[in-house]
């Protein structure tokens, strides 16, 4: 039997829904839920966290270190794209914003594996083990969203917790629902729209850490089909358009490929690419490139 992380829910605004919170901290490392066509291998136990302290704003938790190590007084937000919630909540999600350019939806559903395994519940899994990682660190770790069965928080309160939280590095997780035919991982980084023009080159800095120590740890190849070289401009999310702390997307896999959806599935994978990572965002908050 997998051991369970419990995680403390804090209050969200109207727009976003949490079913029951859990009772506690997380455990450092654990075995997130995973589909019935995921490996069934589990990762080692390790001892439960006791350290927490209260989001200090709507949407987030707040998770301190475990340990101490390079990332002590760090602050990092993990923001697991998506949510399992917003399959069932479409007039909260559809709900137009603005991005810093343009209009874009609240939120969205996401992506999945041709079997169904969705790309919310993948980010959450990563998102999960790359906070243990991160709180094994010596990092302060705040999480947007607390469950995979709530709806939202919409894109640009995602931003807003890590401007708020002033986070040394915010990563955004993903997988892509790219062409069948394509496969591989893609940094997505912000172009300066006004708001975040002090964090642009900060976040190219982190997209190229993340790049290397992604393709090192976890095999993945660059995206064929998506940006070159693996980094990927764009200018059209609010995540990165809105922020003002050094910020990046990761695209970890395509969700479309039948090789990648195997890796995608995989516990086993989604703890490898959670460590991979937190080496990336280590190696930018320490300088170690």
């Amino acid at each position: 039997m997998h051991r369970i992380m419990h995680w403390i829910a804090w209050p969200l605004p109207a727009v976003v829904m949490l079913s029951a919170c859990g009772t506690g901290p997380p455990a450092a490392r654990v075995q997130p839920g995973a589909s019935a066509t995921a490996s069934s291998r589990s990762e080692p136990a390790a001892s439960p966290a006791t350290a927490f302290a209260p989001a200090t704003h709507g949407g987030s938790a707040r998770f301190l270190p475990t340990a101490t190590g390079p990332l002590d007084g760090k602050v990092v937000v993990v923001d697991p794209g998506h949510n399992g919630g917003n399959f069932a909540a479409a007039s909260v999600i559809g709900r137009l914003i603005w991005n810093g350019r343009q209009t874009e939806t609240c939120d969205t559903v996401g992506t999945q594996t041709d079997s169904g395994y969705t790309e919310a519940l993948f980010n959450w899994n990563v998102a999960r083990y790359l906070t243990a990682d991160l709180r094994a660190e010596g990092a302060t770790v705040v999480l947007t969203r607390t469950s995979d069965t709530g709806v939202g928080p919409c894109v640009t309160q995602r931003a807003a917790i890590g401007n708020a939280a002033r986070a040394d590095a915010a990563i955004s997780i993903h997988a892509d629902g790219g062409p069948p035919g394509g496969r591989g991982f893609a940094i997505l980084e912000p172009v300066a729209d006004g708001i975040n023009d002090a964090v642009i080159g900060s976040s190219a800095v982190l997209g190229a850490d993340l790049r290397a120590a992604f393709a090192a740890g976890t095999g993945e190849p660059v995206s064929s089909y998506d940006g070159t070289s693996g980094i990927q401009p764009r200018d059209n999310l609010a995540g990165t358009n809105l922020s003002t702390v050094p910020k990046v997307f990761i695209e970890c896999a395509n969700m479309r490929n039948a090789a990648d959806a195997v890796l995608v599935t995989s516990p086993r994978w989604q703890a490898t690419a959670a460590r991979a990572i937190a080496a990336g965002l280590t190696a930018f908050l320490t300088g170690g490139r």
